[in-house]
């Protein structure tokens, strides 16, 4: 390393940087695991090299020089700068990690059943699923894509996956038994099964429904409250009553027999699930590979 036309050690640079970080000599051995003569020969040797007075020395410990400031912020933002060189090259060489942030309702009914395909496509890339059922925040945790549910504003710069398109579920013999229902004012007078919304969700409810489709009071009287859309819709299986179904998490389970859905009561906003790059500057060609996978699943639906 070349300093003024000078050599100057990378390991006393290391020392000078721990012992600054500190303003203790005597620390700053117990973290490089020397000790205090040895630390304190090291940056004499600097400072004889430099020619410049880097600590000043004071009872009971020293304290910065200017010089020694300006050196130490040099040093410590090298040091950053090595730390996250060698980071992203190690990432590059070691197999690649994915967090994907989501509810549980779209990891449980729509990511789930995809991902064997995503893995079998790319098995050197490993997934690990975050899931939430509140209002999902990932910018202060560590993911790389998230899928969310979001309001038509953030649809307009997120590549959207889902447009929300609601229709009332049940179980075929929960039909036979209290059907035919064809009208809103028929489905009100059945036991409804409401997901909790108490985080501030912005997801359709039932008494935003029933008041867009016909202007109608929601009738509370007659239901089961969940926290959870996966316990709901076990609830609408086992014929407990009628749910919310989403298009795109409960097409497969219409498909399968297990539900059925009230096709004629359909009711669409302009929200949705939306994909979202967690992290936009830090690229990579796994994360790039998942976000087009996940994006040709939804069109596929």
């Amino acid at each position: 390393m070349s300093l003024t036309g000078r050599v100057v050690s990378p390991n006393s640079l290391r020392i000078f940087e721990a012992a600054a970080r500190h303003l203790s000599f005597t620390a700053a051995a117990r973290e490089l695991r020397s000790t205090q003569s040895a630390v304190s020969q090291q940056i004499r040797g600097l400072e004889e090299q430099l020619d410049l007075r880097l600590f000043e020395r004071i009872y009971r410990g020293v304290k910065l020089t200017e010089a020694g400031h300006a050196l130490f912020g040099s040093v410590q933002e090298g040091f950053a700068t090595i730390d996250r060189t060698i980071d992203q090259l190690q990432r590059k060489h070691r197999q690649p990690r994915l967090n994907i942030l989501t509810d549980f309702s779209f990891a449980a009914y729509w990511l789930l059943p995809r991902l064997p395909l995503f893995r079998r496509q790319h098995p050197h890339i490993d997934v690990r699923i975050i899931t939430n059922q509140g209002v999902l925040d990932w910018r202060d945790q560590e993911v790389d894509v998230a899928i969310v549910f979001c309001d038509e504003r953030t649809l307009e710069d997120t590549p959207r996956l889902f447009t929300e398109d609601v229709f009332p579920v049940c179980s075929p013999g929960f039909l036979a038994q209290y059907g035919p229902i064809e009208d809103v004012v028929t489905l009100s007078e059945m036991p409804l099964l409401t997901l909790m919304a108490d985080q501030g969700q912005s997801w359709l409810d039932w008494p935003r429904y029933f008041q867009q489709q016909a202007g109608i009071r929601y009738p509370t009287s007659s239901e089961l409250t969940f926290n959870n859309y996966t316990l709901l819709i076990q609830a609408a299986i086992a014929g407990q009553g009628i749910g919310m179904g989403w298009r795109g998490l409960v097409d497969d389970l219409i498909d399968s027999g297990m539900l059925v859905g009230l096709d004629d009561l359909r009711l669409s906003s302009r929200r949705g699930y939306g994909l979202i790059d967690a992290q936009p500057e830090l690229p990579s060609e796994a994360k790039a590979a998942l976000q087009e996978w996940i994006i040709d699943c939804a069109g596929q639906a």
